[in-house]
């Protein structure tokens, strides 16, 4: 490890000493972000570490999917995002475990109640819906409630300075694996009148998701199909009031594999979401007051049906079905030149179920998880001080009263500070806290009525610093779970943990050797400590480590522009990492690996581009999940038409 980290300060190095040539001192891009307080704000404004990803770059990754995207993202690893198409995607964001990452949609959270951990799945998001993304890091409980433990990632979708009635964009684009995306897009605005309508749709061969170690066991390919169809609609009333609407129904269809290098040929995952709400928006000089309200549906089923009988349950039909309602109003108050002040309330509803029929040799067998629900509430206020003169603070507060457990609560202290036009230092010390998920408590094999809520505090500190052609950001942060929720491998069942810590460094730099040059990087470092009961036995361990999340990693692009032609290299780096061995046995360690991708454009107009985008470009075989394939080389050609 230590000479990685050489690597990295002699990188670090290097890009200060490029800063440090050029004396010049300009205002560099200070974006507009709402993830921070619920409010429009320059990041200027807040010591949040958010990152966003721009227009500028989606429209790049046309080729690519929205895990693969945040998976090139610092302090994010995206299991699955390199794996087959449709792949559970896993968000482990500063080492957290699953579930601990809260992902938004337009600000307004999405889950899937029947998941083991309140994920959502983002095989149910196409990339060609997203306008815009904010990244969060850090714990956000005081804003956002329970499981934005590590943090929050909010997928935006409402297009911005619309001005034409009609406006259309498509984008076509195949590739290998016999593989084809569309994306159809009509938008405008028509008087006080903003809509938007969008399909998409994927298809691809896809590989075998299960690794066959002999290779000649004939695995047969799982394919992936899949379709999102929303809209969206607001309405100006008048200058102070604004109200909108919004739906999505989103549903795919995958080929999986049995488990860890075991096929399958005849087991299908499939999963759709309807997602629909409303609300509005009212403001005058000194207050802004919001209203939201969402309803979100999910049925998910996994299927078997094996005529050969090569399987031991060669019939089996599982079918999950997840339900979940989120209301909240919150209002900002402007106090005064220096103090505004956030104060809101919410209501969440969960409920789930599960029907389970097989057959096998044994005969037929039927199970089932009945309709469950859960509801919490919350009240939180949020107090930010600008005294003008570079000094921000942010401090808050959220009390939160659950049906099982009770009340609990979170707080939030968050200073910043700009030395200089160019320097700016930051903090916060923030608790958060998740509630064990509807599965883990009562399913009736591996749930344990008995879970406690888990809770954390997480301390970090950074500065950033921006020069003509040069910007960076530096974080440390170090985090404390109580009581974490887990899965016990040898009882087959959910248990509180006694205790994790991690403790990571994050670094991000974007550095414009030229005018037409452009590079991009990021490295993360983890550190992470678990004090847990062991994989291999009964008794209580220690690990040194967290479960596919590897100690170090990096993602770097290289861009050049030249008139209508862009042309791109991404690299990334994971180190290694440890994962599952099996039942009753040591984790193995999977090792470390690069690959390289390519990206190029050809722009004819502002309206027209032809783009390839190539991943894994050397055919490098490397293992994200233990007994799965990763993805082979990848080439994806389009077009992108904009009238």
């Amino acid at each position: 490890m230590s000479k990685k980290l050489t690597l990295l300060l002699t990188l670090l190095s290097s890009a200060g000493l490029y800063a440090q040539k050029d004396s010049l001192r300009t205002s560099v891009l200070d974006e507009v972000v709402v993830t921070a307080n619920k409010q429009e704000q320059k990041q200027s404004t807040t010591g949040k570490v958010i990152t966003v990803i721009g227009q500028a770059e989606l429209s790049k990754s046309s080729g690519k999917s929205l895990g693969q995207v945040l998976n090139e993202t610092v302090g994010i690893t995206i299991n699955g995002a390199l794996n087959n198409s449709g792949t559970n995607q896993t968000v482990f964001m500063r080492g957290a475990n699953s579930g601990r990452t809260l992902i938004l949609m337009d600000g307004i959270p999405v889950y899937d109640p029947s998941q083991i951990g309140n994920e959502f799945d983002l095989n149910l998001f196409s990339i060609n819906d997203v306008e815009r993304i904010e990244v969060c890091r850090g714990a956000q409980s005081t804003v956002y409630g329970s499981d934005a433990v590590a943090g929050v990632i909010n997928i935006i979708t409402v297009k911005q300075n619309v001005n034409k009635p009609i406006n259309v964009k498509a984008t076509l684009t195949a590739g290998n694996l016999n593989s084809f995306k569309n994306n159809l897009q009509l938008y405008g605005k028509y008087k006080k009148l903003t809509y938007s309508l969008r399909n998409a749709g994927i298809r691809t061969n896809g590989f075998s998701a299960a690794t066959d170690t002999i290779g000649s066991r004939n695995y047969d390919a799982d394919g992936y199909k899949g379709n999102s169809t929303s809209a969206a609609i607001q309405y100006a009333v008048n200058n102070q009031l604004l109200l909108k609407g919004f739906g999505m129904y989103s549903q795919y269809q995958a080929g999986i594999d049995a488990g860890v290098f075991n096929d399958d040929k005849h087991y299908l995952l499939k999963n759709n979401l309807l997602n629909t709400g409303f609300g509005l928006v009212y403001k005058t000089k000194g207050v802004q007051i919001t209203a939201n309200y969402q309803f979100s549906q999910t049925n998910r089923g996994y299927e078997r049906d094996s005529a050969d009988k090569a399987v031991f349950s060669f019939y089996q039909r599982n079918q999950y079905f997840g339900k979940t309602q989120f209301a909240e109003l919150y209002a900002s108050f402007k106090l005064n030149k220096s103090f505004t002040l956030l104060q809101g309330v919410e209501y969440r509803f969960a409920s789930m179920n599960n029907q389970f029929e097989s057959v096998s040799s044994f005969g037929p067998f039927k199970s089932g998880f009945k309709d469950t629900g859960i509801h919490q509430s919350s009240v939180y206020s949020s107090l930010q001080f600008n005294n003008q003169k570079g000094f921000f603070a942010d401090a808050g507060f959220r009390l939160n009263k659950h049906s099982i457990y009770g009340n609990s609560s979170t707080f939030t202290f968050n200073p910043s500070f700009a030395v200089s036009e160019q320097l700016r230092l930051f903090g916060s010390v923030a608790t958060a806290f998740k509630t064990p998920s509807l599965f883990q408590l009562f399913d009736s094999f591996s749930g344990r009525r008995d879970l406690k809520a888990e809770t954390s505090t997480t301390i970090e500190a950074g500065f950033s610093h921006s020069y003509t052609g040069f910007t960076s950001r530096l974080v440390a942060f170090y985090r404390n779970t109580n009581n974490g929720i887990d899965y016990d491998y040898v009882r087959n069942k959910y248990y509180n943990f006694i205790k994790q810590t991690a403790f990571g460094v994050e670094y991000e730099t974007s550095i414009r050797l030229s005018n037409r040059l452009q590079m991009n990087m990021n490295f993360s470092y983890l550190s992470m400590i678990d004090s847990t009961q062991s994989r291999t036995n009964f008794k209580d361990t220690g690990y040194i480590y967290g479960l596919r999340r590897p100690g170090f990693q990096s993602n770097m692009s290289v861009s050049y522009t030249h008139e209508k032609a862009t042309v791109s290299i991404i690299g990334k780096y994971v180190g290694s990492r440890s994962d599952i061995g099996g039942f009753r046995r040591a984790d193995v360690l999977l090792p470390e690996y690069f690959i390289l991708g390519a990206y190029a454009e050809y722009r004819f107009s502002e309206k027209i581009k032809l783009f390839v985008d190539a991943q894994n470009i050397t055919g490098k075989k490397f293992t994200d999940l233990r007994g799965f394939n990763s993805i082979p080389f990848l080439i994806n050609s389009g077009i992108s038409i904009h009238l």
